[in-house]
């Protein structure tokens, strides 16, 4: 018997390629499971086969809990340390008992018991290979199409899969056809697919570019972001690290064929190559092709630019259905507010308007001085108040006098709102109206629930006396303090 689970083990790990570890303990639940059947109710069988001789010995096991015990698979602590006083709780009592033969179980049905946890061996063993592969491209046939899902088959019994939400749209697929995907994520499946492919991933467009222009992989050229509208028109942004290299020549080809042939691969996907720039506005600009950019106001608090184009092109800088303004939003991470030269006019005398009135009023100052500021850069009473005395000294028209008024009238403004802030927040709280209580009294009170007079009128002195910094003659102070307007009622 024991040279037949030998034998068993070896067929079984050279037909499946898994290892022998994974037989033998596949073994040892089939026959634990067969043994099982001889007994009553669900006990606890383990088997160990010698990995060397093939012999085995079954064993019954209970484990040993500090509570009553169901008798059939635990048994008390007390009468586990009769029989071996150094155990503990959570370990197993065992005795040996009787296994069905291996010849009963048969070779053939081992194979059927033990096929489960040679299916989880080979895809654990998939995962593992390609685990390390996530974020490459993967090449594969057609194998069957699900429901729209596209089932690839990668060769020795590998299968991946790519979601009708990840294919690129209306991409027309048969069985048989040679496809290509970014890897995207590799997971343990129990069943299924475990390789999980896209065709609408901006990184498939970034890789077809490395396989197809030499000089991106001998890193004379970088690719920096890419955005898809996936199908139909996509944007890749790149810069080159050499200067003798033209980026956008490099990535078209000769004659068009390299951008061609990754357009081919995409069906059809127009790819704007872009060049990329340090200067945020300036990549916005050439993000923007081929639409012409007339002006560009930068708002770095909220990220974003206001872009001014012709009357005439603002249709083409908006795209269809919005395509190009969203592509050039997506590849730059600016939020990009597209408009005409007029309307930027208007929105930006509008602005200057409201800029220059606050001066005017908070300052103190004439409309001159207020436009003056506006033109040097200022936009706020803060970069007035706290700019570098010398930089604000450098404005052609200001003297040093002036400066120091206009830097003292800025910071008295700032503090007065700021007294009146604090101030309004006392006064949303109605519990600082009461005499010995302070604003951090007020944050504590309000923990604990009493955020109103009313409340705190409700309150016991025992109540009062387990919060912080609250003695019990201060405590009933402020709850006769608060219950003074039932008394006037």
């Amino acid at each position: 018997m024991s040279k037949d689970i030998l034998l068993v083990v070896d067929a079984v790990s050279n037909e499946k390629g898994v290892s022998r570890e994974v037989i033998f303990d596949a073994l040892e639940c089939a026959i634990a499971t067969a043994t099982k059947k001889s007994y009553d109710g669900n006990v606890n069988i383990y088997v160990h086969i010698d990995r060397h001789t093939g012999e085995y010995q079954a064993f019954r096991r209970w484990q040993v809990v500090n509570s009553e015990a169901n008798e059939i698979t635990e048994i008390s602590l007390e009468d586990a340390r009769n029989k071996n006083a150094d155990i503990n709780e959570g370990e197993f009592v065992e005795e040996s008992i009787e296994s069905v033969s291996f010849g009963r179980i048969g070779a053939q049905t081992a194979k059927q018991v033990i096929v489960q946890k040679i299916r989880e061996a080979e895809r654990a063993k998939i995962v593992e290979n390609y685990k390390e592969r996530e974020g490459e491209l993967v090449n594969g046939v057609v194998k069957r199409i699900e429901r729209g899902n596209i089932i690839l088959d990668l060769g020795e019994n590998v299968e991946a899969i790519i979601l009708r939400e990840e294919m690129i749209p209306r991409e027309t697929v048969r069985l048989g056809d040679r496809l290509r995907g970014y890897l995207q994520s590799v997971r343990f499946e129990p069943r299924g697919p475990q390789l999980f492919l896209s065709r609408i991933a901006p990184e498939l467009l970034i890789k077809l570019f490395d396989m197809e222009v030499p000089e991106i992989g001998e890193h004379f050229l970088e690719i920096i972001n890419a955005a898809r509208d996936p199908g139909l028109r996509s944007k890749i942004a790149v810069t080159a690290k050499d200067s003798r290299i033209d980026p956008v020549g490099a990535c078209v080809g000769m004659r068009g064929s390299r951008i061609q042939t990754i357009s081919n691969e995409l069906t059809g996907e127009r790819v704007d190559i872009i060049l990329w720039d340090e200067n945020p506005a300036q990549f916005v600009m050439n993000a923007m092709s081929p639409a012409e950019v007339v002006s560009i106001v930068v708002d770095e608090e909220t990220h974003s630019m206001d872009v001014a184009v012709k009357e005439e092109q603002l249709s083409q800088a908006i795209g269809r259905n919005g395509q190009n303004v969203r592509l050039a939003t997506e590849l730059t991470g600016w939020n990009l507010n597209i408009m005409t030269e007029s309307q930027a006019s208007e929105k930006y005398e509008k602005e200057t308007t409201a800029i220059v009135q606050l001066f005017v009023k908070d300052l103190e100052v004439d409309e001159e001085i207020a436009e003056i500021l506006l033109q040097e850069g200022f936009s706020s009473l803060e970069e007035v108040a706290y700019v570098p005395f010398n930089e604000m000294l450098d404005i052609e028209e200001f003297d040093e006098e002036l400066v120091k008024e206009l830097r003292t009238r800025a910071k008295d403004t700032l503090l007065t709102r700021a007294i009146a802030n604090e101030e309004e927040v006392d006064k949303t709280n109605e519990l600082s109206t009461i005499d010995g209580i302070n604003q951090q009294l007020v944050q504590v009170l309000e923990k604990h629930g009493i955020v109103t007079i009313d409340d705190l009128a409700e309150q016991s002195v025992e109540d009062l006396m387990v919060l912080d910094g609250i003695d019990e003659a201060n405590a009933g102070q402020l709850i006769m303090t608060a219950r003074a307007s039932w008394f006037d009622k």
